[in-house]
């Protein structure tokens, strides 16, 4: 997964967990982080609207654009504070990521991994100790899986 996607990913989790008041604090505490860390240094770059709706794949998108105008996708407090914030999210609340439509645990990328067109609601993609040495690329998965369509697991 590139970086950029690995930051959205964090923030649309941790607003989905870090927003409900019976959240953990860890997750609370490291989405604030990295959400202040964004606005310091890329003050462009809005997520109220991601806050408001973390499952929609539209405002993901957004964000996803916008932080890819910045050199934000090289930061490594930035990529180090989401991946906090995804092993928070992952120890507290692993249910939050299946209901925004994808369930990453224990991910480790020695070249690159591409989700896309992921539905919610029911899982629609389910990782567990990935290890990926070569491209990946998932297209178009959607949730709710049939006899004919069952989910992608590792």
């Amino acid at each position: 997964m590139d970086p950029i996607s690995v930051v959205v990913t964090a923030l649309a989790a941790g607003a989905a967990a870090g927003l409900k008041p019976a959240a953990e604090q860890a997750i609370k505490d490291a989405y604030a982080g990295l959400k202040g860390l964004i606005q310091r240094k890329w003050g462009e770059v809005s997520l109220g609207q991601l806050e408001a709706n973390p499952a929609s794949e539209a405002r993901r998108t957004v964000v996803k654009e916008d932080l890819a105008q910045t050199d934000a996708g090289s930061d490594r407090e930035l990529l180090a504070m989401a991946d906090k914030l995804l092993e928070a999210v992952s120890r507290h609340a692993p249910d939050i990521a299946k209901n925004i439509g994808v369930r990453l645990e224990d991910i480790k990328s020695g070249g690159s991994l591409r989700i896309r067109g992921v539905a919610g609601k029911n899982l629609g993609v389910d990782g567990k100790k990935w290890e990926v040495q070569g491209d990946i690329d998932i297209s178009d998965v959607g949730g709710g899986a049939t006899p004919q369509n069952p989910p992608l697991r590792q």
